[in-house]
């Protein structure tokens, strides 16, 4: 699959198959977020995988998924991520461009992991305080995103932008998730 062909396909997964992810997998997701760009090419992000039976649950338990479907959006029983992977910034990285930091290695982790055949969800509902308990970081580390990883057990379908943005779940359970025409937002040369 072409890199085009994967960014065009990717889209949020929140129900997952009760199958493992593969810690190569995982750790080729990590790989390739730390080949990201970085402003001044100063690298102030580190990442932890948690993939461990103990601790999958208790990160599961500290998130808010799908707010416009809430509770029709979260991953129902048996069908929770497999693996998550944490994006940490030194804290002391204050220049404004970290966030693009973020986005790219955010980017580079979801689009690795859906080449790999795993669906991802982006999370920023989350209880940091609990996780950074959960997962012991450090003091000098901001949380910054969270990535939930697992096989896809549902496929969510683009639907044409019709002046909202919010998602909906149709009666068999299909997630439809509208997006703005290329029209829409494509200029060239001048806004």
């Amino acid at each position: 699959m072409s890199v085009y062909d994967t960014a065009i396909k990717r889209r949020s997964i929140r129900r997952f198959k009760d199958m493992p992810v593969p810690k190569d997998v995982l750790e080729k997701c990590v790989d390739a977020a730390r080949l990201a760009p970085s402003g001044a090419n100063l690298q102030p992000l580190e990442y932890i995988i948690v993939d461990d039976e103990q601790l999958v649950p208790q990160v599961f338990s500290i998130i808010k998924w799908a707010a416009y479907i809430r509770p029709a959006g979260d991953p129902p029983p048996g069908h929770e991520p497999k693996a998550y992977i944490a994006i940490l910034k030194e804290a002391s990285a204050t220049a404004p461009w970290t966030a693009y930091d973020i986005g790219g290695a955010m980017d580079n982790i979801m689009l690795v992991a859906l080449e790999e055949g795993v669906g991802s969800c982006a999370l920023l509902n989350v209880d940091w305080d609990k996780l950074r308990t959960i997962c012991s970081v450090h003091d000098s580390y901001e949380i910054s995103l969270l990535i939930a990883l697992g096989y896809p057990d549902e496929s969510p379908v683009e639907e044409p932008f019709d002046g909202s943005v919010k998602y909906w779940k149709d009666e068999q359970g299909v997630l439809h998730v509208p997006k703005k025409k290329l029209e829409m937002v494509l200029h060239w040369n001048a806004f």
